[in-house]
């Protein structure tokens, strides 16, 4: 599986291809017994996109070979026992990618000069994905995560490192029996070096922040300088080394607070546009003003999807049978919004329940 998804992977992911840029969905499942089925359909879904390939005749001989080579890589690298709600494939000349997603896409094979995009953006749009800080005296390591896991970042200079004095500190840090480590010039120093470089991933990937470690190591972190508004404290120590479902753990109550916050927010903010008359609710008018680029911020409930058709430039509810029925259209508005600049934002189902699962504040 290709790693965390992260707008600049996005970018180029929706560069162009040479064609024929082959995209497949399909939703999968985390349990038994619905996961039985997911090897089948994955077979199918394969098997409908060789056809498709072999089938045009704008392809030519060698670029099928080479395409249908990196299919059959992107294929083997699949983990099916270990699957979230959605599966992505991307295959093109040269090129194979493949995610798991915590998000349900629609069973779909596209022959495209582009990758079919939309529902990867909107995934990572709802995993709200965060940065996390864990911090000792001789290790400080940066962790990318969401909802539900955090995976360490190794880039960036991360994790910063250094050998201690004392082979038995860490440990004694953790148990309070050595009140004086962070009171050190080289642990200033050292701390003050990875407060550079996390200020430099923030300022190119901006993302809420979570700051982990014993109080004495995050006084001395804040003794550095500021990191940036709404960076949320956790006091817990011995986690700069992980595991990463511990350090999940420790985080997982203050994101869980701060999207309650959040999502007050945002319905008082819906409520406010609505009284000054700058509000679209339900997909047809959200659709709408996301084509306008009037959009600047959108709210939508976490599992809501719903199946349309375009009539006459508007949007109206359709059964997936039909011929020109749209599945994913919540994830391309979700996508059209983000790429004129508006704030996304993902609540709880049920959240919006009185506007139609999916609005917006509009910018005039």
């Amino acid at each position: 599986m290709d790693p965390v998804l992260s707008s600049d992977v996005l970018a180029k992911l929706r560069q162009p291809r040479p064609y024929p840029a082959v995209s497949l969905l399909m939703p999968t499942h985390r349990r038994e017994p619905d996961n039985a089925q997911d090897p089948v359909r994955l077979r199918n879904l394969v098997a409908t996109a060789e056809k498709a390939i072999h089938d045009d005749p704008a392809v030519t001989r060698e670029r099928r070979a080479d395409v249908l080579d990196q299919l059959r890589r992107a294929v083997a690298e699949i983990d099916l026992a270990h699957a979230e709600d959605g599966l992505v494939i991307f295959v093109a000349p040269g090129e194979h990618y493949v995610w798991s997603v915590a998000r349900t896409v629609p069973e779909r094979v596209v022959l495209a000069d582009t990758f079919l995009t939309r529902n990867l953006v909107a995934a990572q749009a709802a995993e709200q994905p965060s940065w996390t800080l864990t911090v000792a005296a001789d290790r400080v390591s940066l962790w990318s995560g969401g909802p539900e896991r955090v995976t360490e970042h190794t880039a960036d200079g991360f994790p910063f490192t250094r050998d201690l004095d004392d082979p038995d500190a860490e440990r004694e840090e953790r148990v309070g029996d050595l009140p004086s480590i962070y009171q050190d010039e080289a642990t200033r120093r050292f701390l003050r070096e990875a407060h550079q470089a996390l200020r430099a991933v923030l300022a190119s990937r901006p993302r809420p922040l979570y700051v982990v470690g014993e109080p004495a190591a995050l006084a001395l972190l804040d003794d550095t300088g500021p990191l940036q508004p709404g960076t949320t404290p956790v006091r817990r120590g011995g986690l700069a080394r992980g595991p990463a479902p511990a350090v999940w753990e420790a985080v997982e109550p203050a994101r869980t607070a701060r999207e309650a916050a959040a999502a007050t927010t945002v319905v008082a903010e819906l409520d406010a546009a609505r009284g000054r008359r700058e509000f679209a609710g339900g997909i047809d008018e959200v659709w709408q003003a996301v084509k306008e680029g009037r959009i600047r911020l959108l709210a939508v409930e976490d599992h809501y999807r719903t199946v349309v058709r375009d009539h006459g430039g508007h949007l109206e509810p359709a059964e997936p049978s039909e011929a020109e029925a749209r599945d994913d259209m919540v994830d391309e508005i979700v996508e059209r919004a983000l790429d004129t600049g508006a704030e996304v934002q993902f609540v709880r189902d049920d959240t919006l329940l009185d506007m139609d699962r999916i609005a917006g504040v509009l910018r005039y």
